[in-house]
């Protein structure tokens, strides 16, 4: 007779060969199911199963609850931007895409957290002398560069005076000038300033460079160095892959997770960062699903935060003695409706602000002009002054001089500029100042119009800063070029708390300075304080650990990207207290 293909055939054979167990505790059990009719010791084998699956659904359903997800290593992510880079070095870095790769692949004594507070990273500590001219920092025994060789003092210290090297003419350079370096053992550095500032802290996130692979470089040779296209730093990634096209043009870095990165490796396996020629090309490219993520793209979703930027219409009198009058520069300032600006210009992405302080910032804002009266507000300020309408010439005159009311403004030819530009001529014609705009090619503004301070009213930005410092903006010592003072400002009240702010740590009494200095600045109207824009940046959905809060340039989008992840894993709170 044939074999039946299978096994057994009858219930007997089934339930005989799922017997339960022979020990005691099953005994009685057993011998009662053999005495049941062979249909329902069926029905007890198929409830027995049942009863075993929701067991072991149970029991993995408790062990989840018991156990916490963490994040977990691996994934690639995708990023486009604008404009490809060429000096991936932090002393060289110039433009948004140079920040953006430096921030990814160098480290500094400290650095920051999603939330901006600055966090110990390549050094474990630090300490500050009383007065708070003395800064000494001891560096974490583990740190290393992607190269494999440790961080030391000397790398630091070779660092600060290369950024200090005025024939290398890095934009760090008044950063760090007049603070000496030295190192005290292989991990401890230490800074002497020669007054207290407090923001110094926030110049030691400056990239540490290995000085055995760079000291032997000249400064002509700095910016062709192939270790400024293909870095070695001791940051969260390491480069790769570089990709060019058919013209030699770079298009995109592959990135690595680190895993000797100081503070541990990150999560995220890759970082891919893909370059393109306009914003038009990158919004395509995200829409389209050739890249994830990108910044200044608005799609369902971005996270929108304010910049540390204020922009505002800067008024120069030395170039344009109308202006020196305070009562026209006040009318100025109230004819220009913020918030229509905003919402007409900028989409909603911005802020509108009356000060020079960034809005975000831990200190209040000064109050706008009421938009259902701005423009009576300001002739009433005119006509304060001393000004007189000429509806016959639709000109306001000064009473005293006879001399007529015209605008020349100033800013650079780009998108967003222009069009804010265009917004507040609107509304210095609509007050009855004629104004003439002038569009400036970037590089010529900087060199020929602001340099030179060749401009009565000048459209542009300042950035202020996460952890805000006006001195640069508004003390009376900037006025002149390279200065910062661009609204040649000066009052010695103001210069005083300037320095004052300079040496105050962060907490309630800076923030009071700071409030004094903002209310003094705006009473002056030195400048017509409009906006703080937004930083919108869009990752998918699935990345996690991106939490920004403000940032003053688009590489601060990664200051925590070692901690981004796209996996996550479930652990028990044991093992990972072992584990930290």
């Amino acid at each position: 007779m044939a074999q039946h293909p299978y096994p057994f055939t009858r219930t007997e054979d089934i339930t005989r060969r799922f017997r339960l167990p022979s020990f005691p505790p099953f005994a009685g059990l057993s011998r009662f199911v053999r005495s049941l009719p062979p249909s329902d010791k069926f029905i007890v084998l198929i409830l027995g199963i049942l009863i075993g699956l929701v067991s072991v659904m149970s029991l993995f359903a408790l062990m989840r609850h018991f156990q916490i997800i963490v994040p977990a290593h691996g994934g690639t992510l995708t990023e486009g931007v604008v404009g490809a880079p060429r000096f991936v070095n932090p002393l060289l870095a110039t433009s948004d895409t140079d920040r953006d790769l430096v921030a990814l692949t160098y480290a500094g004594l400290l650095g920051h957290d999603a939330s901006g507070a600055l966090v110990p990273v390549l050094a474990e500590s630090y300490t500050v002398s009383d007065d708070g001219t003395l800064y000494t920092f001891t560096l974490r025994s583990n740190a290393k560069f992607s190269d494999g060789t440790p961080v030391t003092s000397d790398d630091v210290v070779y660092t600060v005076q290369k950024a200090q090297d005025p024939g290398l003419k890095s934009p760090l350079l008044a950063s760090w000038a007049n603070i000496r370096a030295e190192a005290v053992d292989a991990r401890t550095v230490r800074f002497t300033l020669p007054k207290a500032y407090a923001p110094f802290l926030e110049d030691t996130t400056l990239g540490i460079l290995p000085k055995h692979v760079w000291s032997g470089v000249t400064n002509e040779e700095f910016p062709f160095s192939p270790y400024t296209a293909d870095p070695i730093g001791a940051g969260p990634f390491t480069v790769t892959t570089v990709t060019r096209d058919g013209k030699g043009v770079v298009t995109g870095y592959d990135l690595a997770s680190f895993a000797d990165f100081a503070t541990g490796r990150p999560y995220l396996a890759n970082i891919r960062l893909s370059f393109f020629a306009d914003q038009a090309s990158l919004k395509q490219a995200l829409t389209g699903g050739v890249v994830q993520s990108a910044y200044g793209v608005a799609v369902k979703g971005a996270q929108v935060v304010p910049y540390a930027r204020v922009f505002g219409v800067f008024f120069n009198p030395t170039e344009e003695p109308l202006l020196a009058d305070l009562g026209v520069r006040k009318a100025l300032s109230l004819a220009i409706d913020r918030n229509a600006l905003v919402k007409n210009v900028l989409g909603g992405y911005a802020t509108a602000t009356a000060g020079p302080l960034p809005s975000g910032s831990d200190v209040a804002p000064v109050s706008l002009p009421d938009p259902a009266t701005h423009l009576d507000d300001a002739k009433a300020a005119l006509i304060a002054a001393g000004w007189k309408f000429d509806t016959a010439q639709g000109l306001w005159t000064n009473a005293k001089s006879g001399t007529s009311l015209k605008l020349t403004l100033k800013t650079s030819n780009v998108p967003e500029l222009k069009a804010v530009a265009m917004e507040v001529q609107s509304d210095w014609q609509a007050l009855g100042v004629p104004t003439e705009l002038q569009l400036n090619d970037p590089n010529e503004l900087t060199q020929s119009v602001i340099r030179p301070r060749a401009y009565g009213a000048l459209l542009f930005g300042e950035v202020v800063g996460t952890n805000p410092d006006l001195y640069a903006f508004w003390d009376s010592s900037g006025k002149a070029d390279p200065g910062l003072n661009i609204a040649n400002y000066s009052n010695t009240t103001v210069d005083t708390l300037l320095q004052q702010a300079r040496a105050e740590a962060q907490g309630p009494v800076k923030q009071a300075t700071l409030a004094d200095i903002q209310t003094r600045i705006a009473a002056d109207y030195p400048a017509a304080f409009l906006y703080t824009p937004d930083f919108v940046y869009s990752v998918p959905s699935g990345l996690h650990g991106v939490a920004l809060t403000r940032v003053s340039a688009p590489s601060d989008r990664f200051w925590d990207a070692s901690h981004w992840y796209l996996y996550t894993e479930h652990v028990w709170p044991f093992l990972l207290k072992k584990s930290s």
